[in-house]
């Protein structure tokens, strides 16, 4: 590869911007094992009960939903649902309509569970399995039809609309919040 072809590429510079929709992806990936990780805790919980593993799971599934996903939601709202509602196609338009719908549902039922998940995670018993097995499994479905729609419909409506630049620049603004939100976190 030219070394024109790299710098333009990214390949081989250690912090080359990514494309928004690297980080997007990469996102939707990590929420797929975090989900698994939720209805192997809520199994665990049923047939075993509290211990180590299931606090630490816990714990886990806790601190990515609390922090990571209200991020990735706030980047689909931020820079991909506007470029799709500008589509002169009224199907993608309601498609946008829904996931923004979904991001509300999906934070209300993430603070009934969490209201679960979080003295769990301390070890403690403030928790009902029920509601937590019932809750997880409606927060679970409703993350998975979210991100298919997301995937199938609005991304390529999104990536279409953008032009490469547009993509790294998503991506710069993106990695830049996280950086601040972490260095904030570690005051």
């Amino acid at each position: 590869m030219s070394k024109k072809a790299l710098e333009t590429s990214g390949v081989g510079r250690p912090h080359a911007t990514p494309d928004g929709f690297e980080l997007l992806d990469e996102c939707h990936r990590q929420t797929l094992t975090m989900l698994d990780t939720l209805a192997a805790l809520v199994k665990r919980l049923e047939e075993q009960g509290v211990d180590e593993q299931v606090c630490a799971m816990a714990n886990e599934v806790v601190k990515f939903f609390s922090t990571t996903a209200r991020r990735h939601h706030e980047d689909e709202e931020r820079h991909i649902f506007p470029t799709a509602l500008a589509s002169s196609d009224p199907e993608v338009v309601h498609t946008v309509l829904r996931l923004q719908q979904d991001h509300g549902w999906l934070e209300e039922d993430w603070m009934e569970l969490s209201a679960h998940l979080e003295p769990l995670a301390a070890g403690r018993s403030w928790w009902d399995p029920a509601l937590l097995r019932e809750g997880s499994e409606i927060f679970i479905a409703l993350s998975h039809d979210h991100m298919a729609l997301e995937e199938s419909c609005i991304y390529p409506e999104a990536r279409a609309r953008m032009q490469q630049g547009q993509r790294r620049e998503m991506g710069r603004e993106m990695a830049s919040r996280r950086r601040a939100t972490r260095a904030a976190a570690g005051r």
